[in-house]
C-alpha cells in the first residue's frame, strides 16, 4: 500500500473508530433530553463549520452551494433526515436500545442496495439477492425476539441510506465540509429557537450547576465533525472495497459497547438475528469484493488507447 493510502486507512480506522465509542460518549450527556442534545449537536456544529470556512476561506464553496437551488433542495432535505438519524440515535442510547441501533448500522449497506433498486432502477446480482433476502430474514427473526419490528434500527438505517443516496448524487459537485456546512445553516435556526426556548422555560441543562454538562453539550460540535472530515480524507485516499470493510468496525463496537459497558441484555433469540445479518453482509461483501477484482481485470486486458499523432493533433490555444 502506498503512502496515501496508508493515511487514507488511518483517517478512515480513526473515523470508524470514534462512531463506535459514540454510545459512551451520549451516555454521558443522558442528564440532558434526546431533543436537546440534537439541538446542541446541530448547534455545535454550526459553529465548528463556520471556523473551519472562516480558517481555510472556503465560504465560497458554501455561496456556490446556495447559486444552486436543486443542489440547496437536496441538501435541505439531506439534513432534515441527518436530523432524524441524529435524533432517534441519541433516544437509542439514552433509553437503552444502543444494541438495536448498531443493528440499523448493519443493516444499513442492506437498505443501501435496496434503494438503489427501488429508487435508481438498478439491477441486482445473484449474491446481493441472496444478502437482502437473508437480511430479510433477519429482520424477521429479530422483530418476534423483540415482540415487535426493530423500529430504532429501522428508522436509522432508512434515514442513513437516504441521507447516502442524497450525499451520492450531489457528491460530486458538493465537497465534504461545502455540503455539511450547508446541511447545518439549513436547520441551524431552528436548533437556535429551540435552545433558546429550553433555557427560557427552565428545562434547558446548558447552564446547569454542573459546568460539566454545558462543555459536554458544546463538545458535540467537534464530536460530530472531526469523524466526518477524517471520513471524507479517507474516502478520497482508499478504494470504496477498503472503505465497505472498515464501516463494519462502527457498529461492532457500538455493539459491544451495549454489551460490555453499558449492561444491555442479549437473548439467544436476538444472537441468532444478528447472526443472519452477518451472514448477509459477507455474502454482500464477498459480491463486492468479487465486482471490485473484475473491473481491475477489466481495465488491465482493455486495448491502450491509440495516441493521436502530432501531425493531426490540435494547435494549442492562443
Amino acid at each position: 500500500m502506498n503512502p496515501a493510502g496508508r493515511r487514507g486507512t488511518t483517517y478512515g480506522l480513526a473515523a470508524y473508530l470514534l462512531w463506535g465509542v459514540f454510545p459512551l460518549y451520549f451516555h454521558a450527556l443522558r442528564h440532558s433530553g434526546p431533543i436537546e442534545i440534537l439541538l446542541h449537536r446541530v448547534l455545535w456544529s454550526f459553529v465548528v463549520c463556520v471556523v473551519i470556512l472562516t480558517a481555510t476561506r472556503s465560504w465560497g464553496q458554501v455561496r456556490a452551494v446556495a447559486a444552486v437551488p436543486a443542489d440547496l433542495m437536496m441538501l435541505a432535505l439531506a439534513s432534515a433526515l441527518l436530523a432524524i438519524n441524529w435524533g432517534v440515535y441519541v433516544y437509542a442510547v439514552n433509553s437503552g436500545h444502543v444494541i438495536e441501533a448498531s443493528l440499523g448500522y448493519y443493516i444499513n449497506p442492506l437498505v443501501t442496495v435496496l434503494l438503489g433498486v427501488l429508487l435508481l432502477q438498478e439491477r441486482l446480482r445473484s449474491l446481493q439477492w441472496a444478502a437482502v433476502g437473508v437480511g430479510a430474514a433477519a429482520v424477521a427473526v429479530l422483530t418476534a425476539a423483540y415482540g415487535r419490528p426493530p423500529w430504532v434500527a429501522l428508522t436509522l438505517a432508512l434515514s442513513f441510506g437516504g441521507y447516502g443516496l442524497i450525499k451520492n448524487r450531489i457528491g460530486g459537485s458538493v465537497g465534504a465540509l461545502a455540503s455539511m456546512s450547508t446541511e447545518t445553516v439549513v436547520i441551524v435556526p431552528f436548533a437556535v429557537g429551540g435552545v433558546i426556548w429550553l433555557q427560557a422555560t427552565g428545562q434547558g441543562s446548558f447552564t446547569d450547576h454542573a459546568p460539566v454538562q454545558g462543555v459536554l453539550l458544546a463538545s458535540t460540535g467537534i464530536a460530530t465533525v472531526i469523524p466526518l472530515l477524517l471520513f471524507a480524507a479517507a474516502a478520497r485516499r482508499v478504494p470504496l472495497s477498503t472503505m465497505g470493510l472498515l464501516q463494519y468496525l462502527t457498529p461492532s463496537l457500538q455493539l459491544l459497547c451495549g454489551v460490555l459497558f453499558l449492561g444491555e441484555h442479549m437473548p439467544a433469540a436476538r444472537w441468532f438475528g444478528f447472526g443472519l445479518v452477518w451472514i448477509a453482509l459477507v455474502l454482500l461483501t464477498g459480491d463486492s469484493l468479487a465486482a471490485a477484482r473484475r473491473r481491475s481485470r477489466d481495465r488491465q486486458d482493455a486495448p491502450p488507447v491509440a495516441l493521436i499523432p502530432a501531425a493531426s493533433a490540435p494547435p494549442p490555444a492562443p
